[in-house]
């Protein structure tokens, strides 16, 4: 190993036209490039290959253009951006978990490693710190490794490390490590965290992205129980959850006990986190990122981003139309690991809207020159600020009803006319407001009953076959106590209208039972607005082995409730006679008997508002 200089004699460590590899993340070494540049002398056309670099990115500036040339493997940073559209750069799309692949089999063999470490400890060992990721392969495969010693690097646990006998050239120079404060958080986003957060079940594992809608989910996992983290990146957003111990790691089945991840970026409160902490290791992304371990935890929740979706369920996530925007990255490895895993659930999250409110990120079709990252067989879910699509075992009819229902609602109709002209949903099938605010911020309340899980929310037109389901499970005796005769068909057609409610008039709720991406509808509940004199009729059906565990009545009372805040006067309800059970259920409720001309038929009716 050489002994530190004031400056490195470069033209002893590199060659023109050699490629090196610059350290990621948080973890640039700055210093170490800027002697390269001062002290280049001759040197030209270095090929610059990097992944996402947290730093002003000098070298990428057209100034240099004769000692640099960056190809990236993922863009990050405005000046790498626009090197890239404006063809000074090159991007190069790889799955994170395969770019050590590049440099062990000399598709892009590296022949300098320029990175920064932690200085040697007593053992002569250095900690590659915050960021393992790719470049523990770079420096496995570099023919050189040139170090920055900056004695502000974390000592971090697990495969972090890297003997100083391995360094070729290095200078010791202190530079704090760059940080990104928590993102400020607009309602929207809130509400995605919120969304997304009701996905994560107790004792799951997760993946955790980069940016705000990612940190929104970690605001809010609070009463969450034995989490675990297995993430390509981990931020400040895990301190607070595993310092309470709600990020525990207990019930992982990989590394259990440990948060696993490949680099951190956030403020120095984090750097100082994970600093000789044990209960953090950092692993290279060809291990952290591969889809096989992935999947070896079960209840794998991973949550990933996206620029635009479109109604089949293709993910449009490095580019906008022909520019390249950022890159492949983990998405795909951890999406496929996800879909991989026992209970696992690979999550797209995105506004539903983009260039304020201008344009819709839910689209019928993908943009002219974009790529698709992850494909509509990878997704289970898309989450936007408008709820959750499940698009897994669903048809293209079902997708394209399932994301138009979360896009926002000034595109709504307009996403149904372009997929129409595909024929991919029928002429039948109509477009109604869905939103129901009377029942909370997201739309939805999550009931106890019998010690199981159910979700009460509204019906929408992507329940189209779930209820015709719901319909051939009942009993001629359900059939007949509801409709009052027995109907024999419930066709698509008769299903489509029956969810197809403008539910800012009329009202259809629903108790569903969801596991994962299986959802079964378990009772129904709607009234219709009579204009006339500002009455409203009421009826519902629960499934038999449901029936009389107070379904109904949950039913019945949000009815009621929401119908109030509207205004409506009267409420009425027409009840067999011989159904004991829900005239019970109504008479509780507070509905008297009226006068009823048919003698096997009982007329209640309720008064909403007080004089």
């Amino acid at each position: 190993m050489n002994a530190p200089t004031k400056g490195l004699d470069w033209s002893t460590l590199l060659q023109s036209g050699n490629r090196i590899f610059i350290g990621s993340n948080a973890a640039v070494p700055n210093a170490l490039i800027d002697d390269l540049i001062t002290n280049a002398n001759q040197l030209h056309d270095i090929e610059v290959v990097q992944i996402q670099t947290i730093s002003d990115n000098k070298w990428v500036d057209e100034k240099y253009k004769d000692l640099f040339k960056v190809n990236a493997l993922f863009i990050s940073g405005d000046k790498v951006r626009q090197a890239v559209a404006e063809g000074r750069a090159d991007y190069t799309p790889c799955f994170l978990s395969e770019i050590p692949t590049l440099f062990s089999s000399n598709i892009l063999p590296l022949d300098a490693a320029l990175v920064m470490l932690s200085p040697p400890d007593e053992y002569g060992y250095c900690s590659l710190g915050v960021s393992v990721d790719v470049v523990s392969s770079a420096v496995k495969y570099a023919k050189k490794v040139i170090a920055q010693y900056n004695p502000l690097m974390p000592r971090t646990s697990g495969h972090a490390y890297i003997h100083q006998s391995k360094i070729d050239a290095y200078i010791e120079v202190a530079q704090p490590l760059p940080e990104v404060p928590p993102p400020q958080f607009e309602q929207r986003i809130e509400r995605i965290g919120q969304y997304v957060s009701m996905l994560i079940e107790d004792g799951a594992t997760l993946q955790i992205g980069t940016g705000k809608i990612p940190e929104a989910v970690l605001r809010y996992l609070g009463n969450h129980k034995n989490l675990g983290i297995h993430s390509e990146m981990i931020s400040d957003g895990i301190i607070d959850l595993m310092r309470k111990g709600v990020i525990n790691n207990s019930q992982k089945t990989f590394h259990p006990g440990k948060t696993v991840t490949s680099f951190c970026l956030g403020t120095q409160q984090l750097y100082d986190f994970v600093n000789q902490n044990p209960h953090v290791e950092f692993y290279p992304s060809e291990y952290v990122n591969s889809p096989t371990n992935i999947a070896r935890n079960d209840n794998m929740v991973v949550i990933n981003g996206a620029i635009e979706v479109d109604l089949t369920g293709q993910v449009v996530s490095d580019s906008i139309g022909y520019q390249f925007y950022s890159g492949i990255g983990g998405q795909v490895d951890f999406s496929r690991g996800a879909s991989m895993s026992k209970g696992g659930k690979p999550i797209i999250a995105l506004p539903s809207t983009a260039k304020n409110g201008t344009i819709s990120r839910i689209v019928p079709h993908i943009a002219e020159g974009s790529g698709v990252v992850t494909s509509r067989g990878h997704v289970h879910y898309v989450v936007t600020e408008y709820g959750v699509a499940a698009l897994r075992g669903k048809s293209i009819r079902e997708r394209a009803l399932e994301l138009i229902r979360v896009a926002h609602p000034k595109f709504r109709a307009e996403l149904l006319a372009e997929v129409r002209k595909h024929y991919w949903v029928p002429n039948y099938q109509i477009q109604t407001p869905v939103d129901v605010p009377e029942l909370g911020g997201v739309g939805l309340k999550i009931l106890k009953i019998d010690g199981e899980s159910f979700d009460l929310r509204p019906l929408n037109p992507a329940d189209e076959r779930r209820l015709q389901e719901f319909f051939y499970s009942h009993t001629k005796e359900t059939l007949l106590l509801r409709y009052n005769h027995h109907p024999k068909q419930m066709s698509r057609e008769k299903s489509s209208v029956l969810v197809s409610v403008d539910q800012s008039r009329d009202l259809a709720l629903c108790i569903v039972k969801q596991q994962g991406s299986v959802l079964e509808i378990q009772a129904v509940g709607r009234y219709y607005l009579i204009e006339s004199n500002n009455s409203c009729e009421v009826a519902f059906v629960t499934r038999e082995r449901h029936q009389g565990k107070g379904m109904a009545k949950i039913l019945l009372q949000e009815m009621i409730a929401i119908a109030r805040q509207r205004g409506i006067q009267t409420m009425t309800a027409y009840v067999r006679a011989e159904n004991k059970a829900m005239l019970t259920v109504f008479e509780k409720a507070g509905f008297k008997r009226m006068r009823s001309e048919e003698p096997d038929e009982v007329n209640l009716q309720l008064k909403l508002q007080t004089e």
